[in-house]
């Protein structure tokens, strides 16, 4: 048995600044990809686990993992389907896929669709199993493609590597059973990001709940729910289900009763994005009240991992004009100051403009930058490891850094637009960030299962931003319409509806 494995991710912003060019995938290729992806906590990680302990050959052309930011350039996308497609020569018996499912590139909404149309040209009868994020579009030219689709079941994702398992556990049955009934709902609703919390009671976890009942159910051989991602403007665009069942199994009754579930909950998918003075009066108030640890604001409004330019300053500026103290910020993506702080050198003062400096189209242009006269108290090269549990033992770089120290705040300041993994971000330069009184992080959800632990309270807040939780800042010109909740009166059935089967 021949098997080729690859990883292709890419969560696309539609509307953010950040250009996607290939060397943001950092790509890795043949025998270097293979050795990278033994032991990831991810599903190639867990494909490859697999087939070692069955003895299958295995290759693995590419591993290619960008942050979420603007459409992927067609010369980088162009190189990865080509890499891919090289190795699919008539000696492969499988393909798994770690895909997003949320991949836009300049001349293709659908890049992970496009990507499965190509290889079935190449290999029509293959069999192809993908793994997805939560966060995928499931697109009607994806699920044709393909034979199993398996997806995240938590958010924040910590169940990567298990979700590569369940794909090939169902791909082992669908040999077994000589095929299987793959089953696909969407739903014309376009749901916020932050209510998909998992960790937390509520309508996301309920449904959850509901999918695990169902793929627990005799003939079902695994159930996924997507949640979509909110900031792609692309046609077929929110959430889905998708169901794998065995021959002669229709799943289509009980996946329908979950989707009118989901469907009659529709309002608690989205969240109500508060005003910045009422949210830092909120943080304010919480400074008082009992507890050990810092207050956690998370300025979702500015999310690396869903394309922010990290470099709105409208948060820090807000917390630092109402008299917020002993806070400790960042990380803040401005390649200028960190070149200033490494040309005046640790312990200099310097008078700096920090941040608001990538406008994006379609949105209001950032206010101007802040003057900020602080002290460099550390400079660094901005590498640390992960210790969990996303991505644990995952080297990151987040470029040079330089630590601004003033009386009121310390602000750790980024080459690179960068998501705080891990207290190694702080750390790093000597800080240790629990000892703050106000921890801000540009994050949404990632930092939670690390820092929330930390903190005594957690306030979302939003300043401006092209991540923001209120979808009158976004221009959608593509969606399919009907949609909720841009339109009140959209019904879950609709005439142009892009189901498989």
């Amino acid at each position: 048995m021949r098997l080729l494995i690859a990883q292709v991710n890419h969560e696309t912003n539609t509307f953010s600044p950040l250009p996607t060019p290939l060397a943001a995938f950092r790509p890795v290729y043949g025998a270097e990809a293979l050795a990278a992806a033994r032991g990831k906590q991810t599903p190639v990680g867990a494909f490859l686990d697999w087939a070692e302990r069955r003895g299958y050959e295995v290759t693995c052309p590419i591993l290619a993992h960008a942050y979420p930011s603007g459409p992927v350039a067609d010369e980088a996308f162009e190189l990865i389907c080509d890499t891919i497609l090289a190795d699919l020569d008539d000696s492969i018996d499988l393909v798994l896929l770690d895909l997003h499912g949320a991949m836009v590139t300049r001349s293709y909404e659908d890049g992970e669709g496009e990507l499965i149309a190509r290889l079935r040209r190449r290999r029509p009868d293959v069999p192809i199993g993908v793994a997805l994020d939560l966060h995928a579009h499931v697109t009607k030219a994806l699920a044709a493609g393909v034979q199993a689709i398996c997806g995240y079941l938590s958010y924040p994702h910590i169940d990567m590597y298990e979700t590569g398992e369940r794909l090939c556990e169902a791909m082992e049955r669908r040999e077994r059973l000589q095929g299987l009934t793959l089953h696909h709902i969407p739903l014309p609703l376009i749901a916020h990001t932050l209510p998909m919390n998992s960790e937390r009671p509520g309508v996301m976890r309920d449904m959850l709940d509901a999918v695990s009942a169902l793929a627990e159910e005799n003939g079902m051989v695994d159930v996924s729910l997507f949640g979509g991602f909110p900031a792609s403007d692309i046609r077929e665009a929110g959430m889905s289900l998708v169901a794998l069942a065995e021959p002669g199994h229709d799943p289509a009754p009980a996946l329908e009763s979950i989707a009118d579930a989901i469907w009659a909950r529709r309002a608690e998918f989205i969240y109500d994005q508060k005003p910045l003075e009422v949210s830092l009066a909120e943080a304010q108030a919480a400074l008082s009240a009992p507890g050990a640890g810092p207050v956690l604001l998370l300025d979702h409004g500015d999310n690396c991992m869903s394309g922010g330019t990290c470099d709105n300053i409208d948060v820090l500026k807000a917390a630092l004009e109402a008299g917020f103290t002993g806070l400790v910020a960042g990380p803040i993506h401005d390649p200028a100051v960190v070149a200033q702080a490494f040309a005046a050198g640790e312990g200099a003062e310097i008078t700096v403009s920090l941040g608001n400096k990538i406008s994006a189209e379609s949105f209001a242009p950032p206010a101007p930058p802040l003057s900020l006269t602080a002290k460099v108290t550390r400079l660094g090269s901005g590498d640390y490891t992960v210790t969990g549990p996303i991505y644990t033992g995952m080297l990151c770089r987040m470029g040079r850094v330089a630590l601004l120290s003033t009386p009121e705040a310390q602000i750790l300041v980024a080459e690179t637009a960068h998501e705080p993994w891990d207290r190694g971000i702080f750390t790093s330069v000597g800080v240790i960030p629990e000892e703050a009184s106000v921890l801000l992080l540009k994050s949404r959800m990632y930092c939670r299962p690390v820092f929330e632990p930390l903190s005594k309270v957690v306030v979302e807040v939003a300043g401006g931003g092209v991540t923001g939780s209120d979808f009158r800042l976004f221009d959608f010109k593509n969606l399919r319409r009907p949609i909720y909740p841009l339109d009140a009166g959209a019904s879950r059935k609709t005439d142009d509806d892009p189901r498989t089967p």
